[in-house]
């Protein structure tokens, strides 16, 4: 079972995630990662043009892009996310991925590292503000120690959320 990371920016980001307890209790159970590794990732629905998602639904971490937006799963491996069309109300927003440098694993913390000063230096572009004068938050997806050994994974997916709730559309061009 390979599966990606999701880590809150430094700010305080408090959420219930009515997930959490069944994605761990799935990660528990023996052959969860035989059986997962036999079924085909979930692929989001997208228009073949825009590649925007079009419908709802669970999404392979790995299949995320820029622009998609979906339901944040906070503070667990995930394989899965639950994505949605952006035109409708969702708590956050791939604005950014970039991939961290080959080599061995560097560690969690060098990851995180890495993840958060990618993720805040493509902010203020972003949102047209820079962070520390925002409102929005900002998470990241990253690759764990197995995902990088595993399947050469580098990829740090940056994400952008309205701590006031839910938006409908995108964050681009905010500047809040």
């Amino acid at each position: 079972m390979t599966d990606r990371i999701l880590m809150p920016t430094t700010r305080s980001i408090t959420r219930t995630v009515a997930l959490a307890a069944a994605v761990i209790v799935a990660g528990t159970l023996s052959g969860c990662s035989l059986i997962g590794d036999l079924l085909p990732a979930p692929q989001p629905q997208r228009d073949e043009t825009t590649q925007e998602i079009t419908e709802s639904g669970d999404a392979d971490v790995f299949a995320l892009k820029v622009g998609d937006c979906l339901e944040m799963q906070e503070g667990a491996q995930v394989e899965t996310v639950p994505v949605v069309p952006c035109d409708e109300p969702h708590t956050d927003e791939v604005y950014h991925d970039f991939e961290i440098a080959d080599g061995e694993f560097p560690g969690d913390d060098a990851v995180n590292s890495a993840a958060e000063e990618g993720c805040v230096a493509a902010f203020e572009p972003f949102v047209g503000l820079p962070y520390d004068s925002s409102e929005l938050y900002v998470a990241w997806y990253v690759p764990t120690q197995q995902s990088w050994e595993g399947i050469d994974d580098r990829v740090v997916s940056c994400t952008i959320t309205d701590p006031s709730g839910p938006v409908t559309g995108t964050l681009e061009g905010a500047a809040y």
